[in-house]
């Protein structure tokens, strides 16, 4: 998505939604969406995000919301989605900073706030506008193949067939059918994009999460598999070793005082191949190799596949 917006709307925008125009623009970024980071004329700093509309973009803030107040460590939505041109914006504070966490203690820190997440969440409403998922999530999809549309590039993924990623293609039908098994389960409250870009941590403790547009209402085993999967590896899809998804999910069930049974420990590696072998397929069209063979074997066995 462009960068490019009017400065003087934006300034509009903040007068009106925030009692105050802007003074200063700290910084822009962005892939899905494009962000901002303002520093308004009465000195606050807010993040300012500005994307294509769409009905979930209300329950990924009312979440956002309940989980501030519930002190969670995530930026205070300051607004909703609101019109700014033909987009939708809306305006956070400024949360800056935050570190890695040291790999020996990454599997402990991002599954346990995960869990923390979850736990919170838990007597919130239902939002079934969060569903469908985004697309990295979203294997339960109704498109004639096995990819989904994906949300980051205009391009048909069931049509992209080589030899060299016919594997990947069936790797993903198996999947999707191992999956079958949840399609209809109980869903909770998550975030689907749980990876040090979005998660953020300082001398070992979480500072905060951020990009609340990735909130899922999805089966628990779905939320915990993806981000065991993904958890590091951050832009370039990689995502975590075998041994890191392991230890994530060893991680999760101590914090979150709950056992998973085989069958769901299997469900949580499928969910986090499904990320995988998407952002393969998906990746290949960069020349960048998201996952080995031996890799996608071995977790096939985890799945149960």
């Amino acid at each position: 998505m462009s960068a490019d917006f009017d400065d003087r709307a934006v300034s509009d925008w903040c007068f009106e939604h925030l009692g105050c125009p802007v003074a200063e623009r700290t910084f822009a970024a962005g892939n899905l969406s494009v962000v901002y980071g303002l520093r308004l004329a009465d000195d606050r700093e807010v993040v300012l995000k500005i994307r294509d509309d769409d009905a979930r973009l209300v329950a990924c803030t009312w979440v956002q919301r309940r989980m501030w107040q519930a002190g969670f460590p995530c930026p205070q939505p300051l607004t909703g989605p609101l019109p700014l041109g033909r987009k939708a914006a809306g305006a956070e504070t400024f949360l800056p900073g935050g570190e890695a966490p040291e790999p020996e203690d990454s599997p402990r820190l991002f599954a346990g706030l995960l869990a923390d997440f979850v736990t919170r969440a838990e007597g919130f409403d239902p939002q079934p506008l969060l569903r469908p998922a985004p697309a990295w999530v979203h294997w339960y999809h109704k498109e004639d193949g096995v990819w989904p549309v994906p949300d980051d590039r205009d391009v048909d993924l069931n049509a992209e067939r080589c030899s060299v990623t016919a594997w990947v293609d069936e790797l993903g039908a198996a999947v999707r059918e191992r999956l079958e098994e949840v399609r209809d389960a109980a869903c909770v409250l998550g975030h689907g994009d749980w990876d040090g870009r979005n998660v953020k941590f300082r001398d070992g403790r979480p500072l905060a999460v951020h990009d609340w547009d990735s909130m899922v209402y999805e089966p628990e085993v779905v939320i915990i598999g993806q981000a065991a999967a993904m958890f590091e590896g951050g832009p370039t899809g990689a995502g975590a070793s075998v041994e890191q998804t392991a230890a994530f999910l060893e991680e999760y069930q101590t914090v979150r005082a709950r056992s998973l049974s085989d069958n769901e420990l299997q469900l949580c590696w499928a969910a986090g191949l499904w990320v995988r072998a998407f952002n393969a397929k998906k990746f290949h069209l960069d020349n960048f190799d998201a996952l080995g063979r031996d890799e996608a074997e071995t977790r096939m066995r985890y799945a149960g596949i």
